[in-house]
């Protein structure tokens, strides 16, 4: 199934969604029909510029959403917040699919709505997803930030364009699950969804209020493409350090221009982000699949067992073995 749209202003998902697959919404929630499996859609509302719609479904085909960039310029921001362990495909420009999260990853995306995006859930997957739209000026009422560092400058302007990806914490995974699990029929529970989510908005702008303070550069489709791109040539093969002018290459990019881009989008370098990602892909190996860490080591591209151990003891403040027998 294939659910299109453009955000633009007065954009309302769960109406369109519900014309597409002709079934009615009752008191903001969108039931799924056997026929396509079960669950549904909520839409929250706490006023015109900031809402909330929650998806809690498994569907019996692959569901793909397609995000058109929006027209004119809505000043909306959208906050994508992930908890699945299940796999899905988020692409841009009607290039080819890209895996965007890992086995055991959770993930945040955070973007304005002149970006043209394309997301595939696979059919049977668990989908348990919130999407936050908030526009820029009720953003900047609610952080009531004295002193913002230029990531929150940026997503808090008028006229930027940008794409920001964050890892969900553990802290925010039980928030999320917390929102998503919420009976709506109690009249105070919207009150209660509210502020769990400016909690689990609070967290998420923590963590990008500790970025570094660089100059920020626009960002397009094209670049976001190019970007998950990258993303997904560092994650295939965690075993071999990134190239940088190789990565370049792919991208079509300067080095210069990758390099920050890169770093302005997902928040880290590319050899940092790739070195964690090897060592989040190392503790997975251990707890879910019951490797030995001599195993994890070479599979990772690892010839001194030693220094595996130095880097996961860094990330994690625990040893690689004593990980293993722990879980």
């Amino acid at each position: 199934m294939i659910f299109e749209f453009t955000s633009a202003p007065g954009f309302d998902f769960i109406t369109l969604f519900s014309k597409q697959i002709n079934v009615p919404v009752r008191d903001n929630v969108l039931e799924i029909p056997a026929s396509l499996g079960e669950g549904y859609v909520r839409k929250v509302g706490f006023g015109d510029d900031f809402k909330l719609t929650i998806h809690r479904y498994i569907l019996k085909e692959d569901l793909i959403l397609k995000r058109n960039p929006a027209i004119q310029s809505n000043n909306v921001r959208t906050i994508f917040f992930y908890s699945n362990k299940e796999d899905f495909e988020v692409k841009c420009n009607n290039e080819e699919n890209i895996p965007f999260f890992q086995k055991n990853d959770s993930s945040i995306i955070l973007s304005t709505n002149d970006l043209r995006t394309e997301i595939r859930f696979p059919a049977g997957s668990n989908i348990q997803y919130v999407v936050v739209g908030i526009t820029a000026s009720r953003l900047h009422s609610v952080l009531s930030i004295e002193k913002p560092n230029s990531t929150i400058q940026t997503i808090t302007a008028e006229d930027a364009s940008f794409l920001f990806f964050e890892n969900l914490d553990p802290e925010m995974q039980l928030l999320l699950k917390n929102i998503v699990s919420v009976d709506m029929n109690n009249s105070m529970n919207n009150f209660y969804v509210q502020i769990k989510v400016q909690e689990l908005m609070y967290l998420l702008f923590s963590k990008l209020s500790l970025r570094e303070n660089t100059t920020f550069k626009n960002i397009n489709s094209n670049d976001a493409q190019k970007l998950l791109v990258i993303r997904n040539e560092i994650l295939n093969d965690l075993s071999t350090p990134p190239v940088l002018n190789e990565l370049a290459s792919i991208a079509s990019m300067s080095e210069t221009k990758l390099k920050q881009l890169f770093k302005q989008t997902f928040g880290d370098t590319i050899y940092n982000y790739y070195q964690k990602a090897r060592m989040e892909e190392a503790a997975f190996l251990l707890k879910q699949a019951k490797h030995s860490v001599s195993e994890v080591g070479y599979e990772l591209g690892f010839s001194n067992l030693s220094h595996f151990s130095r880097l996961f003891e860094k990330q994690y403040g625990i040893t690689p073995k004593k990980f293993s027998y722990a879980v």
